[in-house]
Order: structure tokens, then C-alpha cells, then sequence
């Protein structure tokens, strides 16, 4: 059963590559969806899948690449409806 994964990652994570990690990694484990910069400096997150792929793609939220620095991750999880196949990067 495929549900959906919403996080907000707030720290040090604009400008040092976050949403092309996300992207890559979530491009790896077959997700659908999207990463964005928020106004805020925080970086959202819309991901569609199997829960199990999704928290994989969590803890990966949570370390972030090498010059990140993660202070928190908000998370919410619902059903899955999105019709969007692959995973993409918005501005």
C-alpha cells in the first residue's frame, strides 16, 4: 500500500546541496514527488510510496549531506494520492 510522506527539514539546509540529495535518494528508492526551498530557509518534502521506502527516505532526511546540519523534521503521514510518477526538484 502505497501512503504519503510530507516533512519540513529546518537547520542548515539551503545552499549546501540538500534537495539534490533528496533527489538522488529518492530517485534510488523509486519514490514519487517533490523537494523545494521554503522562504523560511527550511526545505519541504512531498514523497509517495511503501511506508518501509519512505522511512528510508527519513533518515535520510534527518542526516542530510555533509554540509548540512539538521536541527529537526517535522513529519506527516496520510494516504498516498498523487498521479505524478518520479521525483523532481521545485523551485
Amino acid at each position: 500500500m502505497r501512503e504519503r510522506l510530507w516533512a519540513r527539514v529546518h537547520g542548515r539546509v539551503q545552499g549546501v546541496g540538500f534537495r539534490w540529495h533528496v533527489l538522488r535518494r529518492a530517485q534510488a528508492l523509486e519514490l514519487s514527488g517533490w523537494v523545494r526551498n521554503r522562504a523560511d530557509g527550511s526545505i519541504e518534502v512531498l514523497a509517495e510510496g511503501p511506508r518501509n521506502v519512505l522511512i528510508q527516505l527519513l533518515d535520510a532526511l534527518r542526516r542530510g549531506p555533509a554540509a548540512a546540519r539538521v536541527i529537526r523534521v517535522e513529519e506527516s503521514w496520510s494516504e498516498a494520492w498523487l498521479q505524478q510518477v518520479g521525483f523532481e526538484v521545485r523551485d
